[in-house]
């Protein structure tokens, strides 16, 4: 199988990512992570688009007869009157049931949570996202990229040796205008998030560039020493 291929990485991440890979296969995915890079950015992509759906969800909580139908069903309570002598005692017969179907009522309610949210929840309509992973000549990934409705979040890589006496600047080049835009300063280390420039969705942006600066940045505005280019996608 080559892991390699596009199509096939893409499709991996995103059920590793979701969940639906698993047993021996989940296993084997998070080995070749170890070994694959590439695996490893395919699979932060995914995750880095689902959490952003996922902030989108506001929780509902249950209503309570939710759950007691869902413990009568289950035989985790009898359904009979409670009485102030009785409330705290359990008889042996649905103890017995209610352990043997603990699991199942689990997997019960975190379903039904699930179909509520889902139900009563409006589909939000998100604004694509946009991502970019910055290589090496190498091909290694030196700092992950996500466009967000405001925002540019940058996670820079363990790959990435800075220089302590300069800068690394990011830049978008569009079609039409004569030079660069900056986006601002990139992390050395960790994350780090940028406010996304007024013109970023306005302008057809042919690719995002990595200049080597001055501390600082730039001191004229325009890019000092190219090192590295790359294409944005949409999710």
């Amino acid at each position: 199988m080559n892991y390699h291929d596009p199509q096939l990485k893409d499709a991996l991440a995103a059920e590793y990512v979701l969940g639906t890979l698993r047993g021996q296969a989940r296993r084997r995915f998070q080995k070749l992570m170890m070994q694959i890079p590439s695996l490893r950015e395919s699979t932060w992509l995914w995750e880095q688009h689902l959490h952003g759906m996922n902030q989108l969800l506001t929780p509902i909580k249950p209503d309570d007869r939710v759950w007691k139908n869902i413990s009568l069903t289950l035989g985790f309570v009898d359904n009979i009157t409670q009485t102030p002598e009785t409330s705290n005692v359990v008889p042996m017969a649905t103890r017995n049931r209610a352990w043997k179907g603990l699991a199942s009522m689990a997997t019960a309610a975190a379903i039904v949570m699930a179909v509520m949210v889902v139900s009563n929840q409006p589909v939000p309509v998100a604004a694509p996202q946009q991502v970019a992973v910055v290589q090496s000549a190498q091909a290694k990934a030196l700092w992950l990229i996500e466009v967000t409705a405001n925002t540019i979040e940058v996670r820079s890589t363990s790959n990435l040796k800075p220089l302590e006496n300069k800068d690394y600047e990011l830049w978008m080049v569009a079609k039409g205008v004569e030079n660069p835009i900056s986006l601002g300063l990139l992390p050395k280390s960790g994350k780090l998030s940028l406010v996304k420039n007024s013109q970023f969705d306005d302008v057809d942006i042919i690719a995002l560039a990595v200049s080597l600066e001055p501390l600082n940045g730039s001191p004229n505005g325009i890019p000092t020493e190219v090192l590295y280019t790359a294409e944005l996608a949409i999710l």
